[in-house]
């Protein structure tokens, strides 16, 4: 085998392996960051895994992260903010607005409800109220007759 061809099969079964500089690195970063940008289709673009792309993003996150922590006053502070609190005491309710609160309607108990009327089975499970049922009844005398 000559050399030229053993270089050829070493290529082959070798992959290369891409080195991207590091300003296109923090180009396609600095896109990918933009609101309304596709990592996808950014990646796709420039002929690259969308991947390897958000691997960079981690990357760059991390590192500005680091880097602003560090420039902190106080490490154990970092993004930490402090509001105003105001205490106020409660106010107690008026008698006036307890009385004209409306009464909660007593719950019905589930159950089931058969009717037989002219040859027809009318089976009513659960909770109706009395309108549909005095119309489903209605509607069932007006066929009878």
């Amino acid at each position: 085998m000559t050399a030229e061809m053993k270089s050829v099969a070493e290529a082959a079964v070798q992959p290369r392996r891409r080195n991207h500089s590091e300003e296109l690195k923090r180009e396609l970063v600095q896109r990918s960051l933009l609101p309304g940008a596709s990592v996808s289709a950014l990646a796709m673009e420039h002929g690259i895994n969308a991947n390897l792309l958000f691997a960079w993003r981690r990357a760059h996150l991390r590192a500005t992260a680091s880097t602003s922590s560090a420039q902190t006053e106080r490490p154990g502070d970092a993004g930490a903010t402090l509001l105003p609190v105001e205490v106020v005491s409660q106010a107690k309710p008026s008698p006036t607005a307890v009385a004209t609160a409306p009464a909660p309607r007593p719950s019905m108990a589930a159950g089931t409800i058969e009717i037989e009327m002219a040859g027809v089975r009318v089976r009513v499970r659960g909770m109706v109220d009395e309108d549909s049922l005095r119309t489903v009844l209605a509607a069932l005398r007006a066929s009878r007759a």
